[in-house]
């Protein structure tokens, strides 16, 4: 009897969590439908809610949004916007540093999260694995002799949280493995383990 319950719990948690994960990713980009003015959004037009009709609509700005700044007028209009957002004191901070990040995460020239490693965290004969964000910048880079890196040590089951580490170069290992592959490592805990490579 609990041989079964616990088969039962094991396929249909990540089962619930799964949907309900995708549920309120979908609801909450469904209230881009509130940008419509009353008379045109979907409940006013045909009597109910839809469900994902949102999500279609954000997509699709996000889509616009990009194709319109890859061409001299859109360039200039980004120019003037972020220059206007710069003057306003506690937005500028704000944007500024939320745009950083997000230039050095998503954009297709940089190097963060492009490498997994293996360090010894939190101590020594103990084992982690982090992701190469960088070098240390700055007047950081006058007080660390020798060649260092930036790491980002993710914590188990959430990555969302972790530690941010400067580390000497010859002290990280650099994996034969993906990203996807080791978020996935990390966020099972262990026990979704990738695939065995040969042994160099």
């Amino acid at each position: 009897m609990r041989k079964y319950f616990i088969t039962g719990l094991l396929i249909l948690v990540p089962l619930a969590i799964t949907l309900w994960v995708l549920h309120a990713v979908i609801s909450t980009m469904d209230q881009s439908l509130l940008l419509l003015p009353a008379r045109w959004q979907p409940e006013a037009l045909f009597g109910f809610r839809i469900l994902g009709l949102g999500t279609i609509m954000t997509l699709l700005i996000v889509f616009v949004t990009g194709l319109l700044t890859q061409n001299y007028v859109g360039n200039y209009v980004l120019d003037a916007w972020e220059a206007l957002l710069k003057r306003i004191p506690i937005v500028n901070s704000i944007y500024s540093s939320v745009k950083q990040v997000s230039d050095t995460l998503f954009s297709s020239n940089g190097h963060a999260f492009r490498k997994a490693v293996l360090v010894e965290y939190p101590r020594e004969g103990c084992w982690a694995i982090a992701f190469l964000t960088g070098v240390p910048g700055g007047d950081v880079v006058n007080h660390l002799p020798g060649d260092f890196i930036s790491i980002y040590v993710p914590t188990t089951p959430n990555p969302t949280s972790g530690f941010f580490l400067m580390l000497p170069k010859d002290q990280a290992i650099e994996l034969d493995m993906s990203v996807d592959a080791a978020l996935k490592y990390i966020v099972s805990m262990g026990v979704v383990a990738p695939d065995q490579l040969p042994t160099k």
